[in-house]
């Protein structure tokens, strides 16, 4: 490889970007295929496929073989609310490679000891969301039920790319949640990317069965939605 194509990879690897190396097999040639570039290239419905999967690996078009080398970013779980579900979800999450930070102003709450091993901020979410900054690889899951803590946190999402919004609650409290929403100038569009009650209808009842619907239905918006085209 070349060292121009390794530096371009570690700059979109630091930015939180993704990017496919496609290697032509037969001549070696090599390009660097950045995220915002996949709609321009030969073989976009290939990358596409490939960046969905988040997996290299070889294939054949128009008589030619190809290896495309994926490279995405970590995808993020930034759970909102340091509640029983959350302690459910977290080690599922991580099960899964995935990076989960639990935010919750509580203290009481948001201690290292009911979540080990997880990154916990002890802040309010409109104060800690931009330190860590949400993309279109981040879930953001609201689970307090409490409007102080979640609003906020459903306000900083609307404004992001992010793939995935869930906020826990019945209809009715959703109906409410979208009035002081809505009430605060966001749209329709913003508020249709909620998934609400949150999870697959899986009949959920215990934290655990709920944090097993919040990650399934995470995972399959992850798979369908995730790294299209800006």
């Amino acid at each position: 490889m070349r060292l121009s194509l390794l530096s371009d990879l570690n700059a979109e690897r630091a930015a939180r970007r993704a990017a496919v190396l496609v290697t032509d097999i037969a001549s070696g040639e090599q390009r660097l295929v950045r995220e915002e570039g996949v709609g321009n290239d030969p073989i976009t419905q290939d990358i596409q496929e490939r960046l969905r999967q988040g997996k290299s690996g070889l294939i054949e078009r128009d008589g030619r073989q190809y290896f495309l080398t994926v490279q995405t970013p970590p995808v993020r779980v930034v759970i909102i609310g340091a509640v029983h579900i959350s302690q459910a979800l977290a080690p599922m999450a991580k099960d899964l490679d995935l990076d989960v930070t639990i935010i919750d102003p509580r203290t009481a709450f948001a201690t290292p000891e009911r979540f080990p091993d997880v990154q916990v901020r002890a802040e309010w979410p409109d104060a800690a969301l931009p330190d860590i900054g949400i993309d279109r690889y981040t879930a953001v899951v609201a689970l307090t039920h409490d409007p102080k803590i979640d609003d906020p946190a459903l306000a900083a999402a609307f404004r992001s790319p992010c793939f995935y919004i869930g906020a826990l609650g019945s209809r009715k409290t959703h109906e409410r949640r979208v009035q002081r929403l809505m009430a605060s100038g966001f749209t329709d569009a913003d508020l249709a990317r909620i998934h609400a009650p949150i999870g697959l209808d899986i009949g959920a009842v215990s934290p655990a069965e709920i944090a097993v619907s919040i990650l399934a239905e995470i995972v399959a918006t992850l798979r369908k939605e995730r790294r299209r085209s800006a």
